[in-house]
């Protein structure tokens, strides 16, 4: 039986950082068992002795940390070291790095990265334009997208959309349904990149299944048949190689694969 380790996230800011990072690391280990504990905004050596109390109370303790601050970083490295906590500092070696390239001092500032600048401003726009257009709403303003996406229902339209417009890109989603015209803005479209979303037939029939069972609705017997799914996948394709618009399968991708995939083709078409 794999042992269990209590995991503390310790981070001088918001955590996002730290928390992704152990998502990636965590993922490498198939039979890795851990219960986590996050602490955020942590700014003082009387925050991270409670920390280090608490791990001292459980069994498997450690701690990774993204904390900028030269003194505190050199705290909680030397508490743990007394208590004999593992301890890890993510950014610690790696702003050294860069300070030593860059010749410069690093200004060791905790959320730096969250400043209220042009970039953030034009996320939050761009986030509050994908939400009001998500699910095909509001198609006449499509030509101030910067991206278009289409697919059947149940292809990670509306995720996908919400983690482009966190990168700062205005995003429309619009379902395909069988025998419904496609708004007339798109075909006549030059500047948003748009993408058609497929998926696997039996795949999305797995999905709609799930999603009907919550919803308790079994009229919607049409929406889950396997032979209704593969015609709708068809004509989806059809559609966008009809309009020479790029295709993802999204089977087996995660929200954050298919929006890389995009990514990069928003950079392909900006480079053309």
């Amino acid at each position: 039986m794999n042992e269990k380790y209590n995991v503390y996230l310790v981070s001088d800011s918001t955590g996002e950082t730290l928390d992704r990072i152990f998502l990636s690391l965590k993922s490498q280990f198939a039979n890795f068992t851990y219960e986590k504990k996050e602490f955020a905004f942590v700014r003082t050596e009387q925050q991270i002795d409670r920390i280090i109390k608490e791990c001292n109370k459980l069994q498997n303790s450690l701690i990774l940390y993204t904390i900028v601050e030269t003194k505190l970083a050199k705290y909680i490295s030397s508490q743990s070291e007394k208590n004999n906590v593992p301890c890890f500092g993510i950014l610690g070696n790696l702003i050294l790095s860069f300070s030593k390239l860059l010749n410069q001092k690093a200004i060791h500032k905790p959320s730096a990265q969250h400043v209220l600048d042009d970039d953030y401003y034009k996320r939050i726009e761009a986030i509050q334009f994908t939400m009001s257009h998500d699910d095909g709403k509001k198609v006449d303003d499509i030509i101030n997208a910067d991206v278009i996406l289409l697919g059947v229902s149940r292809t990670s339209k509306t995720p996908t959309s919400i983690y482009l417009a966190n990168r700062g890109y205005k995003t429309i989603n619009i379902p395909l349904v069988l025998e419904q015209k496609i708004p007339e803005g798109l075909t006549i479209n030059k500047k948003a990149c748009i993408i058609g979303l497929i998926a696997d037939p039996e795949r999305l029939a797995d999905i709609r299944r799930n999603r009907v069972a919550i919803m308790k609705d079994h009229k919607l017997k049409e929406y889950t048949d396997i032979d209704y799914i593969k015609k709708e996948v068809a004509d989806s394709k059809a559609l966008f190689k009809k309009n020479n618009w790029p295709m993802i399968d999204v089977t087996r991708r995660s929200v954050e694969e298919t929006a890389a995939s995009i990514l990069k083709i928003i950079e392909i078409k900006k480079n053309k």
